[in-house]
């Protein structure tokens, strides 16, 4: 953790992974990594139904055999009272130290826990679906509501790109959904430090832009059961979750087009993966900043990632529902959504971009 001045001259804190492991079979150094940060008992590994298997026993048996004692625990949502569970568990055990084993979920929910404790975290994705793995933002939801809640960053990620591969690849697609996203993000960040002065940082928004621009730029050589196109999304995640550190907030990676996925999770009967949301979210928005908005859509589509409201899944009328809410998410953050669209608004922006026909 290094402490930075911010373009006002105040003291901040800025969180960043000591150690980031990437590669085929990593998920076996997990002891070595956890050595080296002088990790060496009462370990919860906190994991999901289906990753279980996959990485979670993996890991326990891998630390068990050094001599740690391991409990592993099953996680079942993002919610606050899960979290409130598995912190309970941690106490009751001693946990010195947290490993979140499987998706973006699963990794939420003990990087939140593990922060309240004021506990060490390790992050062991399963799946490249969204920046959560890496970030210092839990999202978590309360009913419908998904909350972005400030956390600790991971002390380390250790990415099996083998792992990763194998997962359904349309959890990597809405990774780069989530990725691509910055490119509104960043200009929504711009404009709120022009019109109400919110502190902007030049390097976080540099780097998150970028990070963008270079997985659009490869766009065409990300595909199914590559690890190659593992290893560039995940460090592509890393990127962004670095941006975020920089900051101190959400904005490098999270804008307009966020608050539109965060509107679908309301009102939508069954809204899409965050990723996918978050990727038809930007065309939408870049739209509004009359920015190259058939760009963000033609990267999406090489990818094989959602652009339209039928391909998410969801109907026309939650796209346009949503557009109008938007701008209610998260009030105190200003977008280029302003004060919010009108209706006809919204089904202009909607029908020219193509997310609704």
């Amino acid at each position: 953790m290094d402490v930075t001045h911010d373009m006002n001259g105040q003291k901040k804190w800025m969180q960043l992974p000591r150690n980031v492991v990437i590669g085929n079979g990593v998920i076996n150094e997990v002891r070595d990594v956890c050595t080296d940060l002088k990790l060496i008992d009462n370990a919860l590994v906190v994991t999901g139904k289906s990753t279980k298997g996959i990485a979670g026993e993996i890991v326990q048996d891998s630390l068990q055999d050094v001599g740690q004692n391991v409990e592993l625990v099953i996680s079942e949502s993002a919610s606050m009272k899960e979290v409130e569970r598995i912190r309970k568990h941690a106490i009751e055990s001693g946990t010195k130290y947290f490993l979140g084993v499987g998706s973006g979920k699963t990794i939420d929910v003990a990087k939140l826990a593990a922060t309240e404790l004021e506990v060490p975290f390790i992050s062991v994705p399963t799946a490249a679906s969204h920046d959560g793995i890496v970030s210092s933002r839990a999202s978590i939801k309360d009913g419908k509501t998904t909350t972005s809640i400030q956390a600790n960053a991971p002390m380390a990620v250790i990415a099996d790109t083998e792992i990763i591969a194998n997962a359904p690849y349309r959890l990597l697609a809405a990774g780069c959904g989530d990725i691509i996203s910055n490119c509104t993000a960043v200009l929504d960040w711009q404009l709120a430090s022009r019109l109400q002065n919110v502190p902007f940082s030049e390097y976080a928004a540099a780097l998150a832009s970028m990070t963008a621009q270079i997985l659009m730029d490869s766009a065409d050589s990300i595909k199914p059961e590559l690890e190659s196109s593992v290893r560039m999304v995940v460090k592509a995640l890393v990127s962004s979750g670095v941006a975020m550190s920089i900051a101190g907030s959400s904005r490098p990676a999270s804008g307009s087009e966020h608050m539109f996925s965060h509107a679908l999770d309301r009102i939508a009967d069954e809204p899409a993966l965050h990723g996918e949301q978050c990727g038809v979210g930007t065309i939408l928005m870049m739209y509004l900043h009359g920015g190259d908005w058939k760009r963000i859509s033609d990267a999406l589509k090489l990818i094989g990632a959602p652009t339209t409201a039928k391909e998410l899944g969801i109907e026309d009328k939650y796209i346009l529902e949503a557009l109008v809410l938007s701008h209610t998410i998260r009030p105190e953050r200003y977008t280029i959504l302003g004060t919010g669209l009108t209706p006809d608004a919204a089904e202009i922006v909607a029908r020219k971009t193509k997310v609704i026909s």
